[in-house]
């Protein structure tokens, strides 16, 4: 396959995923700051900025929610936002247009012309829906209509990668607020994962048992543990090696080294430290995203997103 047309389906892979979870992550937020009046605005807001990689500007006082949807949704300037990730979706898919289907050209095409310019307070909630839905869409659509060839792989790797960083931010965002942040009930139903986790654990979330849920759970598909895995297995696929002593595959590596560090480490540890264990995962993900650029995309790359935990 050509590096452009892969290097094209990794990041349409990988925008979709980041336009669906900058939704949910918008979504709980600021529902909570709508639902708690003792919440600090101010602090909340720019922690949720610092976690999605979009520094809040020096010459603003006060950070408030217009601030954050105007730069994590509707700015299309900004690469961490949903407007510029569904933007940029569309764009990639214009570049490999020759192997991506008409269904999801349309799907892609549809979905960045009805993207909003300005977002009103009381539709916000509907907003991050219709984002949700549409990213659902276009990712149902190449699942049900692409053979399971390099195509495929390219763009579920994108996407397992993104959800990888996208679950460590939400974990993150709960873990910086602490008492003030949503409950890990929100933050299961923002994953989509709070049926999930009841028939799994038969009882009321606790922080134990939904972060357990949301990092090591094997069989859930927005856990770290099951994207890293999805993102092995493509890897694998794509870039078969049969190495007889360690890994000379880069990224097989970094993967490996997380999952292990992940599912070995006890999970008291763990959320003892869960922000620096996030902003390792994080780090693993760009490293990765990296040495796939090197090693399959050698012409000029996207922009990568740097954002960090702070």
């Amino acid at each position: 396959m050509l590096s452009r047309i892969a290097e094209s389906l990794f990041w349409i892979g990988r925008y979709l995923e980041r336009a669906d979870g900058t939704a949910r992550i918008l979504d709980v937020h600021l529902q909570l700051l709508l639902e708690d009046p003792w919440i600090d605005e101010d602090i909340a807001c720019r922690s949720l900025l610092t976690v999605m990689g979009s520094f809040p500007s020096d010459d603003i006082d006060t950070v408030g929610r217009e601030d954050v949807l105007q730069q994590l949704a509707v700015d299309r300037s900004n690469p961490s936002s949903i407007g510029y990730s569904l933007s940029a979706a569309r764009e990639n898919a214009r570049r490999a247009r020759e192997i991506v289907s008409t269904e999801l050209w349309e799907t892609l095409n549809t979905t960045n012309a009805r993207m909003p310019r300005r977002l009103q307070v009381d539709k916000v909630h509907t907003f991050f829906q219709w984002v949700r839905e549409r990213s659902a869409l276009s990712v149902g659509v190449v699942d049900s209509s692409t053979s399971r060839d390099e195509a495929w792989q390219f763009f579920t790797l994108g996407r397992s990668i993104e959800r990888t960083d996208m679950t460590a931010r939400m974990l993150a965002t709960r873990s910086l607020t602490q008492a003030s942040g949503p409950s890990w009930t929100t933050i299961l139903r923002s994953c989509g994962a709070y049926e999930a986790y009841l028939r799994t654990y038969r009882g009321i979330p606790s922080a134990r048992n939904a972060a357990e849920f949301l990092l090591l759970d094997r069989l859930f598909p927005r856990s770290i543990i099951y994207s890293i895995q999805s993102a092995e297995g493509c890897m694998s696929a794509i870039d078969p090696r049969a190495d007889r002593v360690g890994h000379s595959n880069t990224v097989l590596r970094a993967l490996g080294q997380i999952r292990n560090d992940l599912e070995y480490r006890s999970l008291s540890e763990i959320l003892d430290e869960l922000p620096e264990h996030m902003y390792r995962v994080q780090k693993v993900t760009r490293e990765a995203s990296e040495a796939i650029r090197g090693r399959f995309f050698p012409t000029q790359a996207e922009p990568s997103w740097i954002g960090e935990i702070s």
